[in-house]
């Protein structure tokens, strides 16, 4: 490298520390240094090197001390007066704060300073984003049905899928319904029973969800939520197909007249008269509390004789508990003994996960899956009667 090379390569770099800081100045002629080390530290070179470094820093100086004596007469100038400064306050810190860009101001070069209105802050105007949130693990959810039709009945458990039990039909005798007194010399009565052989298959009562991994890793309250909807719906649908089949083998009622209370008397009245007890009544809330304020007479007070409450609020007659049912149609109820009516099971209610069902191992997916095998079995549909508040005829 000649005398005239480096003479353009310092005026090149004169060029790029224009707009420069003070410490990127001395990195770049340091830069610069280490660069061209080789040709400097020529004797010829050494003294052209240093006094075009001593420029270009002196010029550097002379500019940064030029601003900052602007600055200390502004600032001067601003005290003079207590209106003055209390105007020219935000100037004078918009100088300050961008002083750093003033400094780098060069020919051909504009800074521009924002200056922003003091006021009172709110979210809205002052903040960015979202503002901090409290989550909770807790899902609001639904309730379950306030009785679920399992609860009144007893299980019977196989290992297959059909449940088979006799059933006794008719009975005939020599004559008459029954036997007689026999007469002394004469044949005894006799009597032949016919029984029927009952069938009730059990079927899956079934449902699922699906639902990403992402989702499980990011809801920490999905792994207790999820499971709760899952049996929560499942009571729902046993519910309402054990109601339709105990509501087709029930016997109907032949009550139509009195209030509420009248009526499940008299469907009482009707099972003892066939020897059958009465074990529980089943009927809407609705019906339920109809009942509680159903008013002996007029300006008489509430309640009818027969009925009282008692066992924390449990309604009873004589004694026979009324039971709260939403899986029952309005004005519907069930009077009967419900030692006659049984579950059956062939696979109990289980809940399952799997990453393996059709596609989720590619999609990262999870099946959650929840089933039970039963039935209903209606021992005796003579001991289950089934009425309507609003029957008539």
């Amino acid at each position: 490298m000649d005398e005239k090379e480096l003479k353009d390569a310092l005026t090149a770099l004169k060029t790029e520390l224009e707009g420069k800081s003070k410490k990127e100045v001395q990195a770049e002629i340091k830069a610069f240094e280490d660069k061209y080390k080789d040709t400097i530290k020529k004797e010829e070179f050494k003294s052209l090197f240093d006094a075009e470094v001593i420029a270009i820093t002196e010029d550097f100086e002379t500019k940064l001390k030029l601003v900052q004596d602007h600055a200390d007469k502004l600032d001067v100038k601003m005290q003079s007066t207590a209106v003055a400064k209390k105007n020219v306050d935000p100037i004078k810190e918009m100088i300050v704060e961008g002083y750093d860009k003033i400094s780098l101001v060069v020919k051909n070069k504009n800074v521009y300073l924002e200056s922003k209105l003091v006021g009172n802050m709110t979210l809205g105007a002052n903040l960015t984003g979202d503002q901090p949130r409290s989550y909770s693990d807790t899902v609001a959810t639904l309730p379950n049905q306030i009785l679920n039709f399992s609860s009144l009945i007893g299980a019977i458990n196989i290992g297959n899928g059909t449940y088979t039990f006799p059933r006794r039909t008719t009975a005939e005798f020599t004559s008459g319904t029954t036997f007689r007194a026999q007469t002394e010399g004469s044949d005894k009565d006799q009597m032949d029973v016919d029984v029927s052989m009952i069938d009730v298959n059990t079927d899956f009562i079934a449902g699922y969800s699906v639902y990403s991994r992402k989702m499980a890793n990011n809801l920490p309250f999905l792994e207790s939520f999820l499971p709760g909807e899952l049996r929560r719906s499942y009571w729902d649908a046993e519910n309402s197909i054990f109601n339709t089949v105990l509501l087709t083998a029930a016997t109907a009622s032949a009550v139509i007249t009195g209030n509420y209370i009248e009526r499940l008397i008299s469907e009482i009245a009707t099972l003892e008269g066939s020897n059958w007890g009465t074990d529980g009544i089943v009927l809407t809330p609705a019906d339920y509390w109809t009942i509680m304020v159903t008013e002996k007479s007029t300006g008489a007070g509430y309640g009818l004789p027969g009925v009282v409450s008692q066992d924390g609020g449990q309604l009873r007659i004589n004694g026979i508990p009324i039971y709260r049912a939403n899986w029952l149609a309005a004005n519907k109820y069930y009077v009967g003994n419900w030692n006659q009516v049984k579950k059956v099971v062939t696979e109990g209610l289980s809940l399952q996960f799997s990453t393996e069902d059709e596609d989720n191992f590619r999609k990262n997916n999870i099946t959650a899956r929840i089933e039970a095998q039963v039935g209903l079995a209606v021992h005796r549909p003579d001991a289950m009667i089934y009425g309507d508040f609003t029957s008539t005829s």
